[in-house]
Parts: structure tokens; sequence; C-alpha cells
């Protein structure tokens, strides 16, 4: 049962009721999964779409931390006699992590700190004395008089100056551990906070791809997120000194107003300690904090970028099931060949070089030519990596058998997939650039189907990657690539195992399940034989069936998305229409007649009757665009080859916030900056492309000695044949 008031909380932040934070987050602790609320528990959860659903997960795990930690944090106050009343209410009031810590902060076990070693020789009364009479609470009194009363040679106390000395390091730890100091002292970082970095002495030389941020400052609230992970990368590899703080005198004088309400001699006192206390406690304290704010807003964005990337990626068209040729380039060790038939099985692998000598040219040419006459393929996918441009033009230049196209293929990737246990399982007898090649040429069929055999960092669509919140970054991928796999549909009888362990209710140990059914048995006829696989309960059918595919089987609504718990609906309906369901599916105008209302119940309501119906329309329809490819320019093929001034074609293989990378076919992606992107003005450039969109741009510089290409895309008709 979730708890109302984070139930309240969640649902006054994402603007939607209580009770539908309630029902989703009471679906999610049974185990459902997020493509299966939204898509089969519309009723339940008033049509969330998997963005709220997963922020209503999000939210009540942090919530979840949250309380655990209140928990922590009472048990260790009551184990030490320090919990009261006033101290147990404020605790369970707190809302976030940071008022929860800022409550603890006094009572939190320390290590002897200046204000401790005073306390312990018995400086607390006089302590009190000095805030007492600045705020106006007691009378003013004789500094010097009233401090030598606390002499004690025993104790280490030898005159009223070291008296006063110990008490303003007991008034300096409390200003700066107090609630309402810390509260006002972190608006003042976040609003009047910069951000600085500098260049460590003797450093220059190494650390000269940090340069632009030798000398930066400016104001943290505004800095992007690629500059703070720039920074702070550059002061973790020791390159960089990094600041992020306020004007001192604005925070002093803002801690001032809370402990000082008068002037007197016990105020004077006070102030030295306030300004104390802020320099040595409350600001790297509260420099830590923001540095820890600025990078994980920084995470969050990068994160977000990287997710948003990764689906156009693992959403890109595919080519369908029909035969490949795949050519994973080579100079030295020659271009690696393999015939993949349509469901991407591997039919043959050879090797030919074009580019060792007009005799093994000639030779590459007649080998082409000779495996293409006995294996027709629909196209010929060539790796985008080292010799891949030159591998293009050398095929282009052939005429091939059957004409297919040759279509360069983005590789990032596959050299992690050919050397890891799955290519090895998949193919214990061959080397690993013939797993490449098998990796390039099902990455035309269907990208989607052999990107999740990696780890999506390796896809190459990241930005600071190795610097982000890693247990945030996976969780987030691992989303987008569940997301996108349910999205789609699996196909029971040709789906790998890794694929079909991203479906909804699945996982690792089903899907070989699933697999071993299906070798041993043969490709499944019906949904319902899921009933057979070993360990495939209840529960995991209703989580995974309606995102399964039997395209050939004895019921046409196992090819579609309508889920076989609803297919009693859909006959209901060609029963009362007097058709089949073959008729329902074939026939629009059948599907006009129907008033879907009257078939509405607790359990099947109009959200879901309505996607009942749209998907009879198109059963099984592949969300994805139809594949296109995209023609580099034929007289650029390396960087020496480029010029301001010249509109090509590229395709975008990287959004980030501060631009787009875009491959124009030459082993070199250039950088169109966010303000090149269009001739409006762009504050986020994922408005204006998307990953593996085809693009029209123009060269505006050149370096070729650092490998650099800036790009415009401003001014250019963006209408591409």
């Amino acid at each position: 049962m979730i708890d109302s008031r984070h139930a309240s909380a969640i649902a006054a932040e994402l603007k939607i009721s209580e009770e539908q934070v309630c029902k989703t987050g009471d679906l999610i602790a049974e185990g459902c999964s997020i493509p299966f609320i939204a898509r089969y528990r519309k009723e339940m959860t008033g049509s969330l779409d998997e963005v709220a659903v997963l922020s209503i997960r999000d939210r009540l795990s942090q919530m979840e931390e949250l309380d655990k930690r209140r928990k922590a944090i009472l048990k260790s106050l009551g184990e030490r006699d320090l919990l009261t009343d006033e101290l147990q209410k404020a605790v369970d009031s707190a809302l976030n992590m940071t008022s929860l810590e800022d409550i603890y902060l006094p009572f939190r076990p320390k290590r002897r700190t200046r204000a401790t070693i005073a306390l312990e020789k018995g400086l607390k009364e006089l302590a009190d004395m000095l805030m007492g009479s600045a705020t106006g609470e007691m009378d003013s009194f004789d500094l010097l008089e009233r401090s030598a009363r606390f002499i004690d040679a025993d104790k280490g106390v030898d005159s009223a100056e070291e008296a006063l000395s110990g008490a303003r390091d007991i008034v300096a730890e409390r200003v700066s551990e107090d609630r309402r100091s810390r509260v006002a002292l972190r608006e003042i970082f976040a609003r009047n906070g910069k951000l600085s970095s500098k260049v460590i002495k003797g450093k220059e030389e190494k650390g000269s791809k940090y340069r632009d941020y030798f000398a930066l400052e400016e104001p943290a609230r505004s800095c992007p997120s690629h500059r703070i992970l720039a920074v702070l990368r550059g002061e973790k590899e020791g390159f960089l000194s990094v600041s992020a703080q306020p004007p001192a005198e604005l925070a002093i004088i803002e801690m001032e107003k809370i402990f000082i309400k008068r002037e007197n001699p016990a105020s004077e006192e006070v102030r030295k300690a306030v300004s104390d206390g802020y320099a040595r406690l409350a600001a790297p304290s509260l420099e830590t904090e923001l540095k820890n704010a600025l990078k994980s807003k920084a995470d969050r964005e990068a994160i977000r970028v990287f997710s948003e990337n990764l689906r156009e990626v693992l959403m890109a068209p595919p080519l369908g099931c029909a035969p490949v040729m795949a050519v994973d380039p080579g100079v030295r060790t020659g271009c690696k060949i393999v015939i993949l038939d349509a469901r991407g099985r591997l039919v043959l692998d050879d090797v030919i070089f074009p580019f060792s000598g007009k005799k093994a040219e000639a030779d590459a040419r007649a080998k082409v030519t000779r495996i293409l006459g006995g294996q027709p393929v629909k196209a010929v996918a060539v790796g985008n990596g080292t010799a891949g441009r030159e591998t293009e033009a050398f095929l282009k230049g052939m005429e091939l058998p059957g004409n297919p196209p040759v279509i360069l293929v983005n590789e990032s990737g596959a050299s992690v997939y050919s050397a890891s246990r799955v290519a090895r399982d998949e193919f214990p007898d061959k080397d690993v650039t013939v797993r490449g090649a098998v990796s390039i040429g099902r990455r035309l069929q269907d990208p989607l189907a052999e990107l999740v055999k990696i780890d999506p960092r390796s896809i190459g669509v990241g930005q600071y990657q190795h610097d982000l919140d890693q247990k945030k970054l996976a969780q987030s991928l691992e989303d987008v690539v569940v997301s996108c796999v349910n999205s789609v549909g699996v196909d029971l009888n040709t789906a790998s195992p890794h694929l079909l362990s991203y479906v909804s209710g699945l996982g690792p140990g089903l899907a070989s399940n699933i697999i071993s059914w299906r070798d041993s048995l043969g490709p499944f006829r019906s949904r319902l034989q899921l009933h057979k696989v070993p360990r495939l309960g209840p529960r995991a059918f209703e989580q995974s069936a309606g995102f399964l595919r039997v395209r050939d089987g004895s019921n046409p609504l196992d090819k579609s998305a309508v889920h076989p718990d609803h297919y009693g609906i859909v006959e209901m309906i060609a029963r009362d229409l007097g058709c089949s369901i073959e008729d329902l599916v074939r026939e629009e105008s059948l599907r006009e007649k129907v008033d879907i209302s009257i078939y509405a119940s607790p359990e099947a309501g109009l959200p879901t009757l309505r996607d009942i119906m749209t998907e009879l329309a198109k059963p099984g329809r592949d969300p994805r665009k139809d594949f296109e490819s995209v023609q580099f320019s034929a007289s650029v093929n390396s960087i020496e080859d480029l010029h301001s001034g010249m509109e090509l074609t590229g395709v975008v293989s990287n959004v980030t916030a501060f631009g787009a990378f875009v491959d124009i076919g030459v082993h070199q992606d250039g950088l169109v900056h966010v303000s090149q992107l269009s001739d409006r003005f762009v504050k986020n450039p994922m408005d204006v492309v998307k990953t593996g969109q085809k693009v029209r741009v123009k060269v505006l510089d050149v370096e070729k000695g650092r490998k650099r290409i800036s790009l415009s895309m401003k001014g250019i008709s963006q209408k591409i044949s």
C-alpha cells in the first residue's frame, strides 16, 4: 500500500490524480512491467503513458530511499537519547533528503572538532550568552569580565581571550549547521553561485584538451550540462581547479540577519564566528553540495540525451526479412564477406583483398560475382569503419548480379558483439571478423533485433557517458530497450534469446526455455502454446503474450497486439456482425459498423477497445518508418577531400546538448553546433534533428590536424530526394 503522503506529492508533481498514482504503484509492486501497464491496464491507470508510469516508479523508489534514511536517523537519535517529540515531528515531516539531512546535521556523530574541544572545556554557556545577547534574548554584558569566569587551567582555558575564542568556535559550528542558515545559504549558492575553473600550474600541456576551461567563470545555474561534465572531469583528472561558490559577502550578510539582531560587544564576537563558520565550515559543505547538484543536473540531461538517441537508433527503419551480403572492410587483412538468409542465419563466409594490387582486386571482383550469382541478395551492407568508403566504392564500381544497392551501415559496437560470449556461443568456429560482418548485415535487416545483444553504452550515441551515474544510466537505457522491443513486438518463431529476454514478463531464463521448446518441437502455431513452455506460468503469459507475434498461426489475432485476454471481445464483435475474424481484419466497412461502447466493461473499457479496433486495421503493424538508404558524395571519401562551402548529404550519428554530429562519409563525423542547426533559435537540438536522420549540411571549417569538421544547416533546404 502506497503512503498517502507519497501519492499526494507525486500526483501534484505529475498533475494527475492520487488514485492514478496508487493504482499504478500497486501494479508496479505486483511486478507488472512498464509496457504492460501502459498498454494493457489503461482502465486502472487512467490511460497513463510509459513516461508517466516510469516517473511514478522512479519517484516511488526515491521516496522509499527517503523513508529508509528517515528510519535510520530516528533509530540513531533514539539510541543516543537525543530524540525529542519536536525532533521526531521534524524528521517525520521532512519532504526530501536535503531537508532531512539538514535536520540531522547538528546531531550527526562527528569527529572531534574545534567546537567539540571547546565544549569539553566547558564553554557552552559562554557561547549561549554570546548568541543570546546578539539576538536580544539576553541583556548585554561585559565580555572580558564574563569570559574570565570560564578560566580553568585544568581544562586548558588560561585566559578570557581563550575562553572567547573557544566560545566563537562553538558558535561557528552552530551557525553553520543551523537549518535556517543552510536553507538561506543554499538559495544563495543556487542563485548567485559561480562555476569557475583554472588550470593547475604546470599542467597546461598535459591538460591541453581542457584549454577551453583554463579560465572559466559563469553562473552555475545557467551552465550547460556538457560544460559541467567537462569541467568536473578536468578536476577529477587533476588538470583543473574548480570552484562553485557565490560572493562570500552575500552569504555572510544572510547569516548575520539570522543571528545578529542588535549591535553590542557580543554581536561583534558572533559576527566573527559567523564569518569563520561560513568560510571554514558552511562554504566548503555547500560548495560540495552545489557541485553534486550540478553533477546530478548534468547527469540527468546527459542521460536524457543518451536515452533519446538510443531510442532513435533502436527504432531505425529495418530493411526487413530479406537475404543480404554483409562486408566487414579491411585493408591488410582483407574484407570479410558473409551471406545471411532472410532470417539472418549465416549461409557462407569468405574473404576478398580488393586493395592488395590489381590481381587481388580482379580476384575479388570475380569472387563477389560468383557468390552473388549463387546467392542472390536484396542489399549489400558495408561497415562504415576503416576502408568502408573504399569498399563501398569498389562494390559500386562493379556490375553486381541482381543489382542490389550497396548501403553503408554504422558498425559502432560491432566489435563488442563479435568478441562477446553471445557471439562465441552463436558462432564458436568463426573468428571475430566473420562475427562482425554478420552483425553488420543483421543491423541492416533489423537494427533493434541485433543491437539488443550489446551493451547500449557501446553503440556510440552518448555524451560523457563514463562520467555519469552508471546505475541511473544503466536503468534509463534498459528502460529504453524494453520500451522499444515491446513497442515493435517480437516474432516468437524467429527471435533470438536476447531479444526475447526484453519482452515484458520474460527475462533470460524464460527466453531460453522458449528457444529450447521451439528448437525441440518446431515453430509456435499459437500464442496459447506458451502455456506449455516450462516455468512460463499464468503471470508471465499475461505479461508477455500481447507483445509476442505468431505471424502464420492458427488464429489471425496472434500476429497482432490484441491481448489473448481480449480475443473473446473480437470474437463477439465478429459474431454480432455475422462474419469471421479474418473478414473483420480485411474489410474496413465491417469495422466501421462497430459501436465499441456496447462492448465496454470494467476490464476492457473504451481505451482498450479503441486500441483493439486500431490493431484490427493493421494487425502487427511495425511502428518503425520505412527503410531508406543514405548515399554519400562519391567524390568525398576522406577529410582531405573537404573544403569550406561544400554542401553534402549526411546522416546524424549523435545528438548532444550542444549540437549534432553528422556522418558525411569521411570516417570523421562533423559537428553542427546548436547555433548552426537552423535559421531560427534552437534551445534543444532534438527539436530539430534525430539520430539516424538524413540531412543536408554545408562545410564551414576543416581542421585536418585536429580532425575537426565544422558544419552548418543554416539556409540549406532539407528536402532530400
